[in-house]
C-alpha cells in the first residue's frame, strides 16, 4: 500500500523582497525530499513580468503578477506531494496594493478564497540589508511599506495556525528546516517519513552537570 500524501500540501514562503526567500524555499524543498516527499518548486513569477515591476509597477502590473501566481500553482500543484512556492498571493497582493492605491480590480475576495489553499505559510522579517541583484529594487522604503501592508493583510488571510514566522537573517547553512517539515505534515496529517526513508537520528543530551545550562544537541 503506497504511504504517498493523499492531495498535495502548499506551502508559500512570504514575504517583501531581498529577504532570503529563495534560499529559504530551497532549502525547504531540499528537506521534504530528505524525508521521502516528491516536490515541486514554484518560482518567483514577477521576474517575467512583462509589463514592468519595482516601484514604477502599475496595479496592470501586478494584476499579472498575481493571475501568473495562481496560474503557476494550478498547473504544479498535480505533479508532487509538496508544492513549494517562492511567494503567494499574499505578498503579491501587498504589492498590488501599494501600485494601484487600492483595489480597483476587486480582487480582494479572490485572493482571501485563494489565500486558504495554502497548508502553511513561511513568513520572512526583513531583518538584512537590501543587496543589489541586478533586478529588484534597492530602495528601503519601498521594501517597507510592503512589510506595512502585510503587518495590515495577514492576519485576515492566513489563520495563525498555518502562519510562521522567522527572520531573515535566521536563513542560513545552520537553520533547522526539520521542525517546518514535521509542523506541515501536521497540519495536512499525514506521515513526513516516506516509507523506507530512516528518520533523522536525534542525540539526547545526558543529564547535565550541576550549574551547567541544559542544550538539546541534534545531528
Amino acid at each position: 500500500m503506497s504511504d504517498r500524501w493523499q492531495r498535495t500540501a502548499k506551502v508559500a514562503f512570504i514575504g517583501s523582497h531581498g529577504i532570503r526567500k529563495t534560499t529559504a524555499v530551497h532549502a525547504f524543498a531540499n528537506t521534504m525530499q530528505r524525508a521521502g516527499r516528491s516536490v515541486e518548486h514554484g518560482r518567483e513569477v514577477v521576474r517575467d513580468n512583462p509589463l514592468g515591476i519595482n516601484e514604477s509597477a502599475t496595479d496592470e502590473a501586478q494584476l499579472w503578477v498575481l493571475v501568473s501566481q495562481i496560474q503557476m500553482e494550478l498547473r504544479l500543484a498535480p505533479k508532487a506531494e509538496v508544492l513549494v512556492l517562492d511567494r503567494g498571493v499574499m505578498d503579491n497582493f501587498a504589492y498590488y496594493l501599494r501600485a494601484s492605491g487600492g483595489d480597483p480590480f476587486d480582487i480582494g475576495p479572490l485572493v482571501a478564497k485563494w489565500s486558504d489553499t495554502y497548508d502553511m505559510v513561511v513568513r520572512l522579517r526583513p531583518d538584512i540589508e537590501l543587496r543589489s541583484d541586478g533586478v529588484r529594487s534597492t530602495s528601503d522604503a519601498f521594501r517597507d511599506s510592503i512589510d506595512e501592508i502585510l503587518d495590515e493583510r495577514i492576519p485576515g488571510l492566513v489563520a495563525e495556525r498555518r502562519m510562521v514566522e522567522i527572520n531573515a537573517s535566521d536563513v542560513g547553512d545552520s537553520f533547522d528546516w526539520w521542525p517546518l517539515a514535521e509542523r506541515l505534515a501536521g497540519l495536512v496529517e499525514e506521515p513526513l517519513y516516506a516509507s523506507g526513508v530512516p528518520k533523522r537520528r536525534v542525540k539526547r543530551q545526558r543529564k547535565p552537570a550541576p550549574d551547567l545550562p541544559q542544550m538539546d544537541l541534534e545531528i
